[in-house]
């Protein structure tokens, strides 16, 4: 069990430093032209993309280094919860947008980051 979190959280963590880093560097236009699921950026202010973005990249570090460095591992099950709320309002988002292929994806990442966060409890 200890090496599937590990797994999901290494693979959750890149997606998410990935993404995060998308979100804070690039700007929204460019993001909404790359995806077709990416035009939701459109909906929110540049501050809003970027706070979300950096949110992410504060999650997927909260992932992995507090475990890692066995320093707090308290914060990883609280990374994974923060990164699960970020991810049940990108559902909602998805489904008032009439998304539902997008937003079962988001309700996959949604469960892969519980999943973490109940194992690290």
């Amino acid at each position: 069990m200890d090496t599937a979190l590990w797994i999901v959280a290494w693979l959750l963590a890149v997606m998410y430093l990935v993404s995060g880093v998308g979100k804070l560097f690039v700007p929204r236009e460019k993001i909404a032209g790359v995806a077709s699921g990416a035009g939701w950026v459109l909906d929110f202010s540049p501050g809003a993309v970027k706070a979300i973005g950096a949110v992410e990249i504060l999650g997927a570090v909260g992932l992995i280094l507090p475990a890692l460095l066995d320093i707090a591992p308290v914060l990883v099950p609280l990374a994974a919860l923060g990164l699960a709320l970020v991810m049940a309002g990108a559902v909602v988002l998805r489904i008032r947008r009439h998304e539902p292929k997008v937003a079962l994806l988001d309700l996959g990442y949604l469960a892969l980051c519980a999943f973490v966060a109940i194992g690290h409890a």
